[in-house]
């Protein structure tokens, strides 16, 4: 195998469990409670350290990185619920359409508050 094949591979390797999940071939515990509580969890941090240091720039950055992980780990736990066993696959399910419209309202309301923000207004 040559090298440019090698290093188009590796990327593959490296990141083969993130497919899984992706794909919905991983288990539903471990898509939902590590790639979705605690990576969104991390997600969030770096948003709280940088409103509470009045960084509008970067927390508007993060408003667009987050949503993109939202909706890929959204489907993600779509997909590997459909492999639980009951009821936990519609458990993950029913808590997934509630974690995107929750998702969906927070992003929505952190946006206006920027928007505000930008416009030389008062935001908390």
């Amino acid at each position: 195998m040559t090298w440019p094949k090698r290093l188009l591979l590796l990327p593959l390797l490296l990141f083969e469990p993130e497919w899984r999940v992706l794909a919905g071939r991983a288990t539903l515990g471990r898509t939902f409670w590590v790639y979705g509580v605690l990576v969104s969890t991390g997600l969030a941090l770096p948003f709280l350290l940088a409103r509470e240091a009045g960084r509008a720039d970067l927390q508007q950055i993060l408003l667009i990185v987050f949503p993109a992980y939202a909706t890929a780990i959204l489907v993600a736990v779509w997909r590997c619920a459909e492999h639980a066993a009951a009821p936990w696959g519609v458990i993950a399910r029913a808590l997934t359409v509630a974690w995107a419209l929750n998702t969906l309202l927070l992003l929505l309301f952190l946006q206006i508050e920027l928007i505000e923000l930008w416009a030389g207004g008062s935001a908390s």
